[in-house]
Protein backbone atom coordinates (compact mmCIF):
# COMPACT_ATOMS: atom_id res chain seq x y z
CA UNK A 1 0.00 0.00 0.00
CA UNK A 2 2.12 3.14 -1.13
CA UNK A 3 0.48 6.33 0.67
CA UNK A 4 2.25 6.52 3.70
CA UNK A 5 -0.23 6.13 6.94
CA UNK A 6 -0.79 6.28 10.44
CA UNK A 7 -2.92 2.58 10.22
CA UNK A 8 -2.54 -0.32 8.60
CA UNK A 9 -4.79 -2.73 6.00
CA UNK A 10 -5.57 -6.25 7.35
CA UNK A 11 -8.03 -8.68 5.85
CA UNK A 12 -10.62 -11.10 8.08
CA UNK A 13 -11.27 -15.10 7.28
CA UNK A 14 -14.64 -14.42 7.82
CA UNK A 15 -14.87 -14.11 4.04
CA UNK A 16 -13.82 -17.71 3.36
CA UNK A 17 -16.21 -18.52 6.70
CA UNK A 18 -19.31 -17.53 4.84
CA UNK A 19 -19.41 -20.49 2.64
CA UNK A 20 -21.53 -23.29 4.08
CA UNK A 21 -20.77 -22.24 7.63
CA UNK A 22 -16.75 -22.76 7.32
CA UNK A 23 -17.02 -26.19 6.52
CA UNK A 24 -15.89 -25.70 2.95
CA UNK A 25 -12.54 -23.92 3.74
CA UNK A 26 -12.25 -25.92 7.34
CA UNK A 27 -8.28 -26.34 8.02
CA UNK A 28 -7.48 -24.00 5.29
CA UNK A 29 -6.03 -20.66 7.62
CA UNK A 30 -2.41 -21.43 5.63
CA UNK A 31 -4.09 -20.50 2.24
CA UNK A 32 -6.08 -17.78 3.50
CA UNK A 33 -2.43 -16.42 5.25
CA UNK A 34 -0.90 -16.42 1.63
CA UNK A 35 -4.16 -15.29 -0.35
CA UNK A 36 -4.10 -12.00 2.10
CA UNK A 37 -0.47 -11.51 1.82
CA UNK A 38 -0.76 -11.66 -2.02
CA UNK A 39 -3.58 -9.01 -2.05
CA UNK A 40 -1.18 -6.67 -0.52
CA UNK A 41 -2.12 -6.74 3.15
CA UNK A 42 0.64 -6.67 6.32
CA UNK A 43 -2.08 -8.11 8.92
CA UNK A 44 -4.40 -11.15 9.28
CA UNK A 45 -7.19 -11.17 11.62
CA UNK A 46 -8.46 -15.35 12.12
CA UNK A 47 -11.60 -16.58 13.98
CA UNK A 48 -10.31 -18.04 17.18
CA UNK A 49 -12.03 -21.44 17.48
CA UNK A 50 -11.55 -21.81 13.74
CA UNK A 51 -7.78 -22.00 13.24
CA UNK A 52 -6.54 -25.90 13.04
CA UNK A 53 -3.47 -26.64 13.89
CA UNK A 54 -2.48 -23.11 13.22
CA UNK A 55 -4.17 -22.65 16.46
CA UNK A 56 -0.61 -23.67 17.87
CA UNK A 57 1.15 -20.20 18.44
CA UNK A 58 4.31 -21.51 16.91
CA UNK A 59 3.09 -23.00 13.51
CA UNK A 60 1.19 -19.59 13.26
CA UNK A 61 4.09 -17.43 13.89
CA UNK A 62 6.37 -19.67 11.08
CA UNK A 63 3.41 -19.39 8.46
CA UNK A 64 3.12 -15.45 9.54
CA UNK A 65 6.21 -14.57 8.84
CA UNK A 66 6.96 -17.08 5.65
CA UNK A 67 4.08 -14.58 4.19
CA UNK A 68 5.76 -11.14 5.91
CA UNK A 69 2.12 -10.74 7.59
CA UNK A 70 1.48 -9.96 11.35
CA UNK A 71 -0.96 -11.07 13.75
CA UNK A 72 -3.47 -8.39 13.84
CA UNK A 73 -5.92 -9.81 15.95
CA UNK A 74 -8.32 -12.97 17.25
CA UNK A 75 -11.75 -13.18 16.72
CA UNK A 76 -13.15 -14.15 19.66
CA UNK A 77 -16.76 -15.12 18.96
CA UNK A 78 -18.68 -16.97 21.56
CA UNK A 79 -22.45 -17.15 22.49
CA UNK A 80 -22.34 -15.50 26.00
CA UNK A 81 -26.31 -16.01 26.77
CA UNK A 82 -25.90 -16.41 30.10
CA UNK A 83 -25.72 -14.27 33.38
CA UNK A 84 -22.02 -15.84 33.62
CA UNK A 85 -19.52 -17.35 31.04
CA UNK A 86 -20.14 -20.65 30.83
CA UNK A 87 -16.94 -23.33 31.67
CA UNK A 88 -16.11 -23.51 28.08
CA UNK A 89 -16.69 -19.95 26.99
CA UNK A 90 -14.12 -19.25 29.87
CA UNK A 91 -11.76 -22.34 28.76
CA UNK A 92 -11.91 -20.88 24.87
CA UNK A 93 -11.45 -17.33 25.88
CA UNK A 94 -8.50 -17.81 28.41
CA UNK A 95 -7.04 -20.08 25.42
CA UNK A 96 -7.41 -17.08 23.01
CA UNK A 97 -5.74 -14.91 25.59
CA UNK A 98 -2.84 -17.55 25.81
CA UNK A 99 -2.42 -17.44 22.30
CA UNK A 100 -2.06 -13.90 21.72
CA UNK A 101 0.17 -13.35 24.69
CA UNK A 102 3.04 -14.60 22.18
CA UNK A 103 1.87 -12.04 19.35
CA UNK A 104 2.19 -8.61 21.14
CA UNK A 105 0.01 -6.01 20.40
CA UNK A 106 -2.11 -8.37 18.56
CA UNK A 107 -5.76 -7.58 19.69
CA UNK A 108 -8.38 -10.04 21.40
CA UNK A 109 -11.78 -8.96 19.51
CA UNK A 110 -15.05 -10.05 21.39
CA UNK A 111 -17.97 -10.46 19.29
CA UNK A 112 -21.37 -12.12 20.46
CA UNK A 113 -22.75 -15.25 17.91
CA UNK A 114 -26.13 -14.02 17.30
CA UNK A 115 -29.22 -15.76 18.59
CA UNK A 116 -32.15 -13.73 18.84
CA UNK A 117 -33.26 -10.45 20.60
CA UNK A 118 -35.65 -12.06 23.20
CA UNK A 119 -35.12 -11.11 26.64
CA UNK A 120 -33.21 -7.52 25.19
CA UNK A 121 -32.37 -5.53 28.28
CA UNK A 122 -31.18 -8.48 30.55
CA UNK A 123 -29.09 -10.20 27.89
CA UNK A 124 -27.53 -7.11 26.97
CA UNK A 125 -26.99 -6.29 30.31
CA UNK A 126 -24.93 -9.96 30.73
CA UNK A 127 -23.21 -9.49 27.38
CA UNK A 128 -21.76 -5.96 28.86
CA UNK A 129 -20.47 -8.14 31.94
CA UNK A 130 -19.30 -10.76 29.93
CA UNK A 131 -16.76 -8.59 27.69
CA UNK A 132 -15.81 -6.80 30.56
CA UNK A 133 -14.58 -9.50 32.37
CA UNK A 134 -12.90 -11.42 29.46
CA UNK A 135 -11.53 -8.08 28.45
CA UNK A 136 -10.20 -7.09 32.12
CA UNK A 137 -8.52 -10.75 32.45
CA UNK A 138 -7.01 -10.20 28.97
CA UNK A 139 -5.71 -7.02 30.57
CA UNK A 140 -4.25 -8.61 33.31
CA UNK A 141 -1.79 -10.90 30.30
CA UNK A 142 -1.04 -7.73 28.75
CA UNK A 143 -3.75 -8.06 25.90
CA UNK A 144 -5.83 -5.31 24.14
CA UNK A 145 -9.16 -5.61 23.66
CA UNK A 146 -11.36 -4.32 21.36
CA UNK A 147 -15.46 -4.88 21.52
CA UNK A 148 -17.31 -5.39 18.05
CA UNK A 149 -20.65 -5.32 17.36
CA UNK A 150 -22.91 -7.00 14.73
CA UNK A 151 -26.18 -6.36 12.51
CA UNK A 152 -27.86 -9.24 11.83
CA UNK A 153 -31.70 -8.91 12.95
CA UNK A 154 -30.76 -11.21 15.51
CA UNK A 155 -28.21 -9.36 17.36
CA UNK A 156 -28.59 -8.00 20.52
CA UNK A 157 -26.37 -5.12 19.54
CA UNK A 158 -27.42 -3.65 15.89
CA UNK A 159 -29.20 0.05 16.42
CA UNK A 160 -28.49 3.30 17.65
CA UNK A 161 -30.15 2.32 21.40
CA UNK A 162 -28.43 -0.91 21.51
CA UNK A 163 -24.91 0.88 20.69
CA UNK A 164 -25.80 3.66 23.37
CA UNK A 165 -26.53 1.26 25.79
CA UNK A 166 -23.31 -1.10 25.14
CA UNK A 167 -20.48 1.40 24.09
CA UNK A 168 -21.58 3.63 27.21
CA UNK A 169 -21.35 0.72 29.62
CA UNK A 170 -18.00 -0.52 28.28
CA UNK A 171 -15.01 -0.83 30.74
CA UNK A 172 -12.57 1.85 28.71
CA UNK A 173 -9.86 0.79 30.97
CA UNK A 174 -9.52 -2.81 29.60
CA UNK A 175 -11.45 -2.69 26.04
CA UNK A 176 -11.75 -0.11 23.13
CA UNK A 177 -14.62 -0.84 20.56
CA UNK A 178 -14.07 -1.95 17.07
CA UNK A 179 -16.56 0.22 14.62
CA UNK A 180 -17.40 -2.26 11.59
CA UNK A 181 -19.04 0.28 9.02
CA UNK A 182 -21.07 -2.29 7.11
CA UNK A 183 -22.74 -3.30 10.43
CA UNK A 184 -23.27 0.61 11.46
CA UNK A 185 -25.00 1.09 8.14
CA UNK A 186 -26.76 -2.21 8.30
CA UNK A 187 -28.23 -0.92 11.49
CA UNK A 188 -29.38 2.42 10.52
CA UNK A 189 -26.70 4.16 11.43
CA UNK A 190 -24.25 6.59 9.78
CA UNK A 191 -20.55 4.95 10.33
CA UNK A 192 -18.83 8.32 10.15
CA UNK A 193 -20.89 9.94 12.39
CA UNK A 194 -21.19 7.16 14.92
CA UNK A 195 -17.23 6.74 14.30
CA UNK A 196 -17.10 10.43 15.72
CA UNK A 197 -19.64 10.04 18.33
CA UNK A 198 -17.64 7.15 20.09
CA UNK A 199 -14.46 8.23 18.76
CA UNK A 200 -12.53 7.79 22.29
CA UNK A 201 -13.43 3.95 22.69
CA UNK A 202 -12.20 3.07 18.83
CA UNK A 203 -8.77 1.18 18.81
CA UNK A 204 -9.91 -1.22 16.04
CA UNK A 205 -11.84 -0.68 12.82
CA UNK A 206 -13.79 -3.45 10.27
CA UNK A 207 -14.80 -2.32 6.93
CA UNK A 208 -17.17 -3.79 4.78
CA UNK A 209 -19.44 -2.40 1.80
CA UNK A 210 -23.15 -2.52 2.38
CA UNK A 211 -25.94 -2.09 -0.56
CA UNK A 212 -28.75 -2.98 1.43
CA UNK A 213 -29.80 -5.47 -1.41
CA UNK A 214 -30.19 -6.68 0.84
CA UNK A 215 -26.87 -6.66 3.22
CA UNK A 216 -23.60 -6.27 1.96
CA UNK A 217 -21.79 -5.63 -1.12
CA UNK A 218 -18.38 -6.36 -2.61
CA UNK A 219 -15.69 -3.70 -1.63
CA UNK A 220 -15.60 -0.32 -3.15
CA UNK A 221 -19.34 -1.48 -4.98
CA UNK A 222 -21.33 -0.36 -2.26
CA UNK A 223 -22.78 3.01 -0.47
CA UNK A 224 -20.76 2.82 2.59
CA UNK A 225 -18.30 6.04 1.98
CA UNK A 226 -15.16 3.99 2.80
CA UNK A 227 -12.88 7.16 1.28
CA UNK A 228 -14.82 9.56 4.00
CA UNK A 229 -14.03 7.62 6.93
CA UNK A 230 -10.54 6.28 5.18
CA UNK A 231 -9.80 9.99 5.20
CA UNK A 232 -11.09 10.68 8.74
CA UNK A 233 -9.02 7.89 10.08
CA UNK A 234 -5.85 9.26 8.54
CA UNK A 235 -7.02 13.19 9.79
CA UNK A 236 -7.16 11.74 13.78
CA UNK A 237 -4.13 10.12 13.70
CA UNK A 238 -5.62 6.60 13.96
CA UNK A 239 -2.51 4.23 14.61
CA UNK A 240 -4.55 0.91 14.91
CA UNK A 241 -5.43 -1.72 12.19
CA UNK A 242 -7.84 -1.66 9.63
CA UNK A 243 -9.54 -5.09 8.75
CA UNK A 244 -11.50 -5.75 5.84
CA UNK A 245 -13.86 -8.14 6.75
CA UNK A 246 -16.05 -8.53 3.00
CA UNK A 247 -19.05 -10.26 2.75
CA UNK A 248 -20.69 -9.57 -0.58
CA UNK A 249 -22.53 -12.29 -1.76
CA UNK A 250 -19.18 -12.91 -4.75
CA UNK A 251 -17.44 -14.64 -1.22
CA UNK A 252 -19.91 -17.75 -1.22
CA UNK A 253 -18.48 -18.87 -4.49
CA UNK A 254 -14.70 -17.09 -4.80
CA UNK A 255 -13.48 -15.90 -1.36
CA UNK A 256 -9.78 -15.85 -3.20
CA UNK A 257 -11.04 -13.63 -5.41
CA UNK A 258 -13.08 -11.11 -2.99
CA UNK A 259 -9.84 -10.64 -0.98
CA UNK A 260 -7.62 -10.30 -3.93
CA UNK A 261 -10.00 -7.42 -5.41
CA UNK A 262 -10.10 -5.59 -1.77
CA UNK A 263 -6.62 -5.10 -1.53
CA UNK A 264 -6.05 -4.46 -5.34
CA UNK A 265 -9.46 -1.74 -4.63
CA UNK A 266 -7.80 -0.32 -1.48
CA UNK A 267 -4.43 0.07 -3.22
CA UNK A 268 -5.65 1.63 -6.44
CA UNK A 269 -8.70 3.27 -5.66
CA UNK A 270 -8.82 4.15 -2.09
CA UNK A 271 -5.68 5.17 -1.17
CA UNK A 272 -5.14 7.14 -3.88
CA UNK A 273 -8.06 9.06 -3.41
CA UNK A 274 -7.22 10.39 -0.04
CA UNK A 275 -5.78 13.95 0.69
Amino acid sequence: MSQILPFRFGSEVYTWFMSNNGQTHQGRLGHMIEVISKAGFTGIQPIFTWMGELIDPSLLEAKLNEQKIELAALALALDWNEAEETEREREVADHAISVLQKFPGAVLNTVQIPTGRHNLAERQQNLIKIVNRVSARAAEKGVPCSYHPNSPHTSIIRTAEDYKIVLESLDSSVTGWTPDVGHIINGGMDPLEKMKEYQSLINHVHFKDWDGSPEFALMGKGKVDLLGVTQWLKDINYSGWVICEDEGSEALEDPDFVTLHDGKWIQEELIPGLR
